[in-house]
Parts: structure tokens; C-alpha cells; sequence
């Protein structure tokens, strides 16, 4: 082979290898780009994913905090019943203490009364007690009308009392916690 023929045979191998080399490249820039595109589609399909994980956290969350504050009120609120209930054994001491004054008061012998009193007014403080260790209170009744805790039987006139102050109670009204168990019955001044 002589000089000029082994220079072109290089010429041409050069020629191929750089021909590949092109056809190589424009193949690995073609595979990157789809290998980007995907690569980008995968990134975003990531960000939906995380999107409705928060989502669906955040729901979670909110749901064990309402569920939290809704057993914490069963808790607090579950002797509420039993409550009410015994409120009419306080309107009956309120009633006996009532009669027993005025029966004292009409009879004149008052040794025997004032012991059956005493009596009956320990266990009305003894009852008064464990409805307060339950957080069962009596509704204050004076001064002015409040409409969350006091129901107006009647309107009144009177002298000693301004319009919309409470006259008297015809039936004492109890809280738990800070719930109405009953509203306390009250006459109102006009």
C-alpha cells in the first residue's frame, strides 16, 4: 500500500469514527432529553403525591383534635343526667326548710322544730357539697336579669327594684361546668 493509500483509508476511518462519534452523540442527547422529560414527569408526579399526603395528614389531624374535644366534653358532661335529676331533691329541702320555719313560727314550740331544722339543713349542705364536688352550682339570682341563666316567669312592679332586676326566685336555676342544668325561675320588675 503505498502512502496516499493508507493516508485515505485513515481519512475514511476518521471520517467514520467522527460520523459515529455525531451519530453517538445526537443518540445520547436524544436519550437525555427523554430522560429528562422523564425524569421531570417523575418529579412532578412526586409533588402530587406529597400534595395530597399533606392533605390527607391535615385532615387526619383536624379530625383527632375533634374527636379529642368531643371525648373530653362526654367526660365532662357525663354525669349531667344524674344532675338534673337531683335537682328535685333540693327544691323538696328547700320546700321542707320552708315549711319548718313556718310551722316553728306558728306553733311556738320551737326546741323541737329547730332540731328537726338543724337537721334537715346539714343534709340539704351535705347534698349542696357533692353537687359542687361535680361542679354543680346554684345560679346567682341577684341584681339584673340575664336571659342565659334566668327564665322570667312574671313581670312585676315594684318600688325597691329598677325595670329588668329580678324580684324574686320561684325556682332556684343550677350550672355544671358551664352548662345550664336549669334555668333559675324569676319574677321580674316592669
Amino acid at each position: 500500500m503505498s502512502e496516499k493509500e493508507e493516508k485515505k483509508i485513515a481519512e475514511e476511518t476518521l471520517s467514520d469514527a467522527t460520523e459515529t462519534d455525531a451519530q453517538h452523540e445526537a443518540q445520547k442527547t436524544e436519550e437525555s432529553a427523554a430522560s429528562d422529560d422523564a425524569l421531570e414527569a417523575a418529579k412532578a408526579e412526586a409533588e402530587e403525591y406529597k400534595e395530597k399526603y399533606l392533605r390527607a395528614y391535615a385532615d387526619f389531624e383536624n379530625a383527632k383534635k375533634r374527636l379529642s374535644r368531643e371525648k373530653a366534653d362526654a367526660v365532662a358532661y357525663a354525669n349531667e343526667s344524674f344532675a338534673k335529676d337531683l335537682l328535685a331533691v333540693l327544691d323538696s329541702f328547700d320546700a321542707a326548710l320552708s315549711a319548718i320555719d313556718k310551722a316553728s313560727d306558728e306553733q311556738g314550740d320551737t326546741a323541737l322544730f329547730d332540731k328537726l331544722k338543724e337537721g334537715v339543713e346539714l343534709t340539704y349542705q351535705q347534698l349542696k357539697k357533692v353537687l359542687e364536688k361535680y361542679h354543680v352550682k346554684e345560679i346567682a339570682c341577684e341584681g339584673e336579669f340575664d336571659p342565659q341563666v334566668h327564665q322570667a316567669i312574671q313581670q312585676v312592679e315594684s318600688e325597691a327594684h329598677q325595670s329588668g332586676e329580678i324580684v324574686d326566685v320561684m325556682q332556684k336555676g343550677y350550672t355544671m361546668k358551664d352548662r345550664v342544668l336549669r334555668p333559675a325561675l324569676v319574677t321580674t320588675c316592669k
